[in-house]
């Protein structure tokens, strides 16, 4: 097989012009080629683009670029998480294109596989299908997503061998096996360079054909900022939240496939136990979700959607973000939990975006609130200032339309048979005056008194 060369940080940076497209791997900083980044923001490169999930955390990584006043443009699911990038982009500074987390994947690999793009339920009747070409397919609407490719794509990789094939470690697997297919120039920054035949053909994930150069580097802890190790815990929880998280608990059954949205969902987590049966999956690349660890980081451990280290239970895989959501919208998930901050009578979901809030992306929830066989909502049920967040109609920006299947709040559940939105169950300690009160929605009742 052909020998990939090897090449140092700052040779390989080089090999990237201004104006570039870049596309950068990693989930937050987990699987990110933090090395290769923060080596180009070293370079007087200029108006750069980056398609990353997430830009990078400030200061690190494609953050540092964002920094340094390198990038003129941004395309991903979910820049929330940097406060530089939503300034820089309420200055003006920064060209936000905003994609769902698993339309970004699909895209990537349709642009990596030569196909010209696909159509999809995510995103249909919301503020990203503004403009776009739609069509209806057996009785459901999809929307047209062109495949995705850039000049440069920089990988992670845990370990390659002399002709550039490469292995992942756990979830950082996430974007970068497809990034790796979908540009013209492809550098891989690595843990470990062995021999060519020392990696067994089944173990390959990418195989060299795909990679241009290599780079070899050790990640450190520190590397990763906050995505290194963990906080544990004595973490504490009101009443209210944990009377929400077990009354979320007590829909799952056995057997159920289940997504958790990030927040109040997470908690859901620790109710559960091996003897249940219940197999959480999670967006960034892992099937059979366990307890969080005593212990360690994202360098010992897989991380889930909130960032945060897991264990992986005997019998879990690893996959990438296309596999991921390809079992989200392909039905296999039964369940998703997820937090909400609008739901209306009939069932259209808004949870992503406050007109004016500093707020840049929707993440995976477009393709779980589409895509997943049940679709349970659990937030609080008026705002602060007492506005109802149970409403005839959203007024925030859509999520997706007529999914919600139910609403737990710390006050009432409400489920919508026969598609009319309906009050089934007050919380312990709440009464139907505090539910008529709090909620501007017309609903029917069928509980006992």
């Amino acid at each position: 097989m052909k020998k990939v060369p090897q090449l140092p940080l700052s040779e390989a940076v080089k090999l990237i012009p201004d104006g570039a497209s870049i596309m950068a791997g990693g989930f937050g900083m987990t699987g990110c080629p933090v090395h290769l980044l923060n080596a180009l923001a070293e370079r007087p490169v200029k108006g750069l683009t980056i398609i990353s999930n997430n830009v990078g955390e400030p200061g690190m990584g494609g953050g540092r670029l964002l920094r340094n006043g390198q990038l003129k443009g941004a395309v991903g699911s979910f820049f929330t998480s940097n406060p530089e990038a939503v300034k820089a982009h309420q200055d003006g500074t920064l060209d936000v294109r905003l994609m769902p987390q698993g339309s970004l994947a699909e895209a990537i690999r349709a642009g990596g596989a030569g196909i010209g793009g696909f159509f999809t339920p995510t995103g249909v009747g919301t503020v990203i299908a503004e403009g776009q070409e739609t069509r209806t397919i057996d009785g459901t609407e999809y929307l047209f997503v062109p495949g995705l490719r850039a000049d440069v794509a920089l990988i992670r990789a845990r370990k390659a061998d002399t002709a550039g094939n490469l292995v992942y470690r756990m979830t950082e697997r996430n974007f970068n096996p497809l990034m790796a297919t979908a540009a013209d120039l492809v550098i891989a920054e690595v843990e470990e360079i062995v021999p060519e035949g020392s990696i067994a053909p089944e173990e390959i994930v990418t195989p060299g054909i795909y990679v241009d150069y290599l780079v070899q580097v050790h990640t450190s802890a520190e590397d990763l900022g906050t995505s290194g190790s963990i906080e544990t815990s004595g973490k504490k929880i009101d009443y209210d939240k944990l009377a929400m998280v077990k009354r979320a608990f007590a829909e799952l059954k056995k057997g159920d496939v289940v997504n958790l949205g990030v927040g109040i969902p997470t908690l859901v987590a620790d109710l559960i136990t091996p003897d249940d049966g219940i197999i959480l999956e999670t967006e960034n690349g892992l099937l059979g979700v366990g307890p969080a660890p005593m212990s360690g980081g994202a360098l010992d451990y897989p991380v889930n959607a909130g960032k945060q280290p897991v264990t992986a239970l005997p019998g879990s895989s690893y996959f990438d973000s296309a596999t991921s959501f390809a079992m989200i919208r392909g039905g296999h998930v039964d369940v998703a939990i997820m937090g909400g901050l609008q739901v209306d009578e009939a069932g259209n979901l808004a949870n992503w975006m406050v007109p004016g809030k500093p707020l840049l992306g929707m993440g995976g929830a477009m393709d779980l609130a589409s895509g997943a066989g049940r679709l349970i909502i659990t937030m609080q049920h008026a705002n602060r200032d007492g506005t109802p967040k149970i409403l005839p109609e959203v007024t925030l920006p859509l999520t997706a339309r007529g999914v919600v299947d139910m609403i737990i709040t710390e006050l009432a559940v409400f489920k919508y048979p026969e598609g009319r939105l309906t009050l089934v169950e007050l919380m312990p300690g709440a009464t139907l005056e505090q539910v008529q009160k709090l909620t501007s929605a017309h609903f029917a009742e069928a509980f006992d008194r």
